[in-house]
């Protein structure tokens, strides 16, 4: 599902206008955040459509990425994670990971087997089919993130990853989030620019 549900974005004087009657709406701050969305609805249906075409959703897609970058093991094995490790990992729920290492599990891409420091847990490794199908997803998934970044030039990038961090930090933060609860969101606009009353 989209994150933005608009394929056009309001212009710049609709936003002028609807701040008119919702004082707390931020014109700029509004049209970057739509942005934003819109962006990362793009570029995800770029990636979900290389993943789909190698038979992979997102949430597979990040399980599998999450085994194969955990640490390796004395052999060279990639080493297993428990459930709890995945869901971290991830950042999805224990449940959501149950279903995910179901299917992978049965497509024959992960195994569970008991964890041998304590055999009433479960560990979660990538079989070498797994490895092996992630050998072939890759190098097209890479081809596709930096034919988006493309145009931008280096300096453009990390500018770009340092201005999202902010915006990260931010919407990460538990007393962000809390404030703008309790009706305590205080936004900082721009130098020279002013909020709109009706």
């Amino acid at each position: 599902m989209p994150l933005l549900m608009l394929k056009s974005l309001p212009r710049h004087e609709c936003l002028l206008e609807a701040a008119r009657q919702f004082p707390d709406l931020d014109p700029s701050a509004a049209a970057v955040f739509l942005h934003l969305l819109r962006t990362g609805d793009e570029v995800f249906q770029v990636v979900e459509s290389n993943l789909a075409a190698h038979h992979l959703t997102q949430g597979r897609f990040g399980v599998l990425m999450a085994l194969w970058g955990s640490c390796r093991q004395a052999d060279g094995a990639v080493a297993p994670l428990s459930p709890a490790q995945l869901a971290e990992h991830t950042g999805v729920t224990r449940a959501t990971i149950t279903g995910l290492v179901d299917t992978l599990e049965r497509d024959g891409l992960v195994t569970r087997t008991p964890d041998p420091a304590d055999r009433r847990m479960l560990a979660v490794g990538l079989t070498l089919q797994g490895e092996k199908l992630l050998k072939q997803v890759l190098p097209s998934h890479f081809r596709h993130i930096a034919r988006l970044m493309a145009p931008l030039a280096e300096n453009e990038r990390k500018t770009l990853v340092r201005l999202l961090t902010k915006v990260l930090r931010c919407a990460s933060d538990p007393a962000v989030l809390a404030s703008e609860a309790n009706g305590q969101v205080r936004t900082r606009r721009p130098a020279g620019t002013r909020a709109h009353h009706s």
